[in-house]
């Protein structure tokens, strides 16, 4: 049978209530009949009798799998979604896009993407770094949709050549809204920021015990500088904010400068980058010299000239923190040297490098064993030690039938002692790790994941090729 799609503008028909007691699914409605998907059983004429006293309308029923409906029924009414059993729950609707809004935050979603293509358009949300189909809408509703956001964010809505980017101000978080033009119109990307960070606390990130005592006596230091390296969404800003709200009290001024500002943390001055009007981060960086900060949080060190700045205000003693961009903690320094920044300096200043992946838990409710095949692992990965079983993803209701549900990190923690720091100013720090019996890698930590079964091979594969 062919997947269950529901129109965005039928779901009004059955509450979610009604179409989770009785695994149904609306697909047409006219005025005297409602058609349904439902649930191949013997009880279907019982279900149907009960539908057409509840609705009011006659019912014609289509059987489907459980499996069909159930995955139909997680993504269209789940239970986290909103109640809205006599609300209609429409692109055309005054608060189609609060309610939007609404569901994403209520679902932990860290991203809503709205695609129009040659005949029709959806709406995705991006949960535990995955993206999850959630709606899908007629193109005259697209493009009703379009003009209310950009409405909402102050953005031009007769500029539809060019790209546009806009915020949107909720009443507990802010939206970043990303408006680029496509061939079939305009896709819209609407980050939700500005969450409050005073709940981070390092110790539930994920650090293990021997990392984290590392990581602490580093932040302790009165200057230097500490860089967590790590791909796009792999959760080093998070880490970021929970060593600054360890950090934070009275005695000490932060200063940070982002791009953009995704927590907020009282006590901390917050600095919004603007690159149009040149607020780069090494300009606000000269800026913060001049405004006897204790510590600098840098979003992102991009270019040689930031980390020169960087390097200079942790020897005039602050303590600057920061994210690069490299596959490993041991390339951290390999790529400050290509910056520019004389290999003494690096020995001298780093504190602490730090590379950091977040990787998708099985869900326990429908992971499954498989078998474990040495050849299915990348040829470049040595396995270090034989697994009895290892798991895969399945999917079920709880899991939006992705096999996944939450996330968890794993952390590469290097504190640069006296030794390592030899070893930088000779240019021989990876030999150094290579004769380090007690280091461990990113892809190694993330086989120790596989292992306790908490993860899929699929999901560590790609880590497991950096060696």
């Amino acid at each position: 049978m062919e997947e269950i799609i529901i129109a965005n503008e039928n779901l009004h028909i059955v509450s979610a209530d009604l179409a989770n007691y009785y695994k149904v699914l609306p697909k047409e409605n006219d005025v005297e009949t409602v058609t349904l998907y439902c649930l191949d059983s013997k009880n279907t004429a019982e279900v149907k009798e009960e539908l057409e006293l509840l609705l009011g309308k006659k019912t014609i029923l289509l059987p489907y799998s459980e499996i069909q409906i159930n995955k139909a029924l997680s993504i269209y009414y789940r239970k986290e979604r909103m109640e809205s059993s006599n609300k209609t729950f429409t692109v055309n609707s005054g608060d189609f896009l609060e309610n939007l809004l609404t569901e994403a935050k209520s679902l932990k979603s860290s991203d809503i993407h709205c695609e129009i293509y040659e005949e029709s358009a959806r709406i995705r949300f991006r949960i535990d770094g995955q993206l999850i189909e959630r709606y899908k809408i007629e193109r005259d509703n697209y493009l009703e949709l379009v003009n209310k956001i950009k409405i909402r964010s102050k953005l031009n809505i007769t500029e539809k050549r060019l790209p546009q980017d806009g915020r949107i101000t909720m009443t507990n978080f802010d939206i970043r809204v990303s408006i680029l033009p496509t061939l079939y119109g305009e896709k819209i990307v609407m980050r939700l920021l500005g969450q409050d960070a005073s709940n981070i606390d390092l110790k539930s990130l994920g650090f293990q015990e021997e990392e984290l005592v590392k990581y602490l006596e580093a932040v302790k230091k009165p200057n230097g500088i500490i860089l967590i390296s790590g791909p796009t969404g792999s959760g080093k800003t998070t880490s970021l904010y929970a060593t600054l709200r360890l950090l934070n009290d009275s005695r000490r001024n932060i200063v940070t400068v982002e791009d953009p500002i995704e927590y907020t943390l009282k006590g901390i001055n917050q600095v919004q980058l603007k690159e149009d009007i040149g607020l780069t981060f090494s300009s606000a960086l000269k800026s913060f010299l001049r405004q006897d900060p204790d510590v600098i949080m840098l979003g992102e060190i991009r270019d040689s000239e930031t980390a020169l700045m960087a390097i200079r205000a942790s020897l005039t003693g602050h303590l600057v923190l920061s994210t690069i961009h490299t596959n490993s903690a041991i390339g951290t320094v390999s790529r400050l040297i290509d910056m520019g920044v004389p290999s003494y300096l690096i020995a001298e200043t780093l504190n602490l490098s730090v590379a950091q992946r977040l990787i998708r838990k099985l869900c326990y409710s429908c992971k499954e064993e498989a078998p474990f095949v040495v050849a299915n692992f990348p040829n470049s990965f040595s396995i270090p030690y034989v697994i009895d079983k290892i798991y895969k993803p399945v999917g079920c209701n709880e899991c939006f039938h992705t096999g996944y549900k939450g996330r968890t990190a794993i952390y590469e923690v290097i504190n640069i002692t006296t030794d390592i720091a030899n070893a930088i100013k000779s240019n021989t720090i990876a030999h150094y790790f290579e004769k380090d019996e007690n280091y461990k890698s990113l892809s190694e930590k993330a086989y120790d994941v596989l292992a306790k079964g908490e993860t899929s091979l699929d999901e560590i594969y790609s880590i497991l090729l950096n060696v």
